[in-house]
């Protein structure tokens, strides 16, 4: 299903559109909010736009304690789009199976998306394994549209893939068991970022994600995330389109690979993150404060925005337009 076509403008594949790097450099993100020292909170400039062409979410695990589900409602209740993405997990069964943490906020959430559809934005749902049963609801209910994947076109004509990106984990789709083991293990680290960090607000020190660290540092999980967006930008390949945009690994990054566009839009239990498409096609990845307050541009399809003084230690050691890792 398309969302939009328009004429491709006369851009070269790999210059940029302004000042910066261009899409073909790697930018990739795994962070949790608030994780940068006080100093580093902007990047860029805050965004001050209140209609988005379309918008991508992912990964928001309704129905658990990691959820954070008042960042969602700020962001939600702060623009209208023509075409709204929920690329899979937007609820929790796994976790709900094994006990319901489930507040006003999270039924706001489900309104704040179906009430998008009743003002007339397109609302497309695509499950993911965390509520693949949804999968049983297949079809068209006014405009909200669940089904297994979808096809965006960009403004400058672009056919880009969108799908969770389960459909590729061969743990999920093999090892069940070995899936349902690992979640509880994440949801374990997660809980453990509370008495983490308050210890280190006692010592005076800021936000700090245990589950994050791990996830950025353990060699074999670096792997998977290198191996899982290699395979999707195949899945891309193979389906005929010029790059895709997926969830599920909740690592939200925007990278060149083998000439295909890969986006992934991230997840709202750490990164707090979404994609957003410009009228004017620029695609952006947006990170938010967990009161759902912007609080960073992280990526700009076209251009990487720096920080106007970098910091000469701590997270930014790297040059930013090589990677932004945390």
């Amino acid at each position: 299903m398309d969302a939009g076509n328009a004429s491709r403008p006369d851009w070269k594949q790999g210059a940029t559109k302004s000042d910066g790097a261009s899409c073909d450099e790697i930018v990739t993100l795994v962070c949790l909010v608030n994780s940068f020292p006080h100093h580093t909170q902007h990047i860029v400039s805050q965004e001050n736009h209140s209609h988005y062409r379309s918008v991508w979410i992912s990964d928001v695990h309704l129905g658990t304690r990691g959820c954070q589900a008042t960042a969602l409602l700020g962001f939600l209740r702060s623009f209208e789009c023509d075409t709204l993405y929920v690329v899979g997990d937007l609820i929790d069964i796994w976790a709900m199976k094994r006990g319901v943490y489930w507040t006003q906020e999270h039924s706001d959430v489900i309104q704040k998306i179906l009430r998008k559809g009743r003002k007339g934005s397109k609302v497309i749902y695509i499950p993911g394994n965390h509520d693949e049963r949804i999968t049983d609801f297949t079809g068209d209910y006014a405009n909200v549209h669940i089904q297994p994947r979808a096809f965006h076109t960009t403004v400058d004509g672009r056919r880009l893939l969108v799908a969770h990106g389960h459909e590729l984990d061969t743990v999920v789709q093999n090892l069940g068991w070995l899936a349902h083991l690992g979640d509880i293990g994440y949801a374990f680290l997660l809980q453990l970022n509370g008495p983490v960090n308050f210890f280190r607000r006692l010592l005076g020190q800021g936000h700090w994600s245990l589950s994050a660290y791990v996830k950025s540092s353990v060699k074999n999980v670096v792997n998977f995330i290198g191996g899982f967006e290699e395979s999707m930008i195949h899945f891309a390949s193979d389906a005929q389109a010029e790059g895709i945009i997926c969830g599920h690994i909740h690592t939200a990054a925007i990278r060149k690979i083998k000439d295909l566009d890969y986006y992934n839009t991230g997840d709202w239990v750490e990164s707090l993150t979404a994609l957003v498409e410009e009228r004017d096609g620029e695609l952006k990845l947006l990170q938010f404060s967990i009161s759902g307050d912007l609080l960073r541009t992280l990526a700009v399809c076209g251009k990487f925005e720096k920080e106007a003084e970098a910091p000469s230690s701590g997270p930014f050691r790297e040059d930013l337009s090589e990677a932004l890792v945390v």
